[in-house]
């Protein structure tokens, strides 16, 4: 991801925007934050964080599956995504 950044800041015009669309995940019970970490890396590369938008999920084929499971192993699910507008 860190390349991913590195060229999208590259080849970004000074001013114009980038914008990416991502979620978190679970691993062994536990959220991993993995759109925040994708954040920090485009900063990192230089980006700036213009917005952050959260976008809940609708329509997802897996949720009833998910939502069952849910129950039946204590844990609430991720109907979220974060859309980063990252500025140049």
């Amino acid at each position: 991801m860190r390349a991913v950044a590195a060229e999208s800041y590259r080849v970004l015009k000074k001013g114009k925007f980038c914008a990416m669309l991502m979620g978190d995940t679970r691993q062994k019970g536990h959220v991993i934050p993995m759109s925040f970490n994708v954040m920090k890396i485009f900063e990192s590369a230089g980006f700036k964080t213009k917005e952050i938008i959260i976008k809940q999920q609708h329509n997802c084929t897996a949720t009833g599956y998910w939502k069952s499971q849910s129950i039946k192993y204590n844990f609430l699910l991720l109907a979220h995504e974060y859309l980063f507008v990252f500025k140049k």
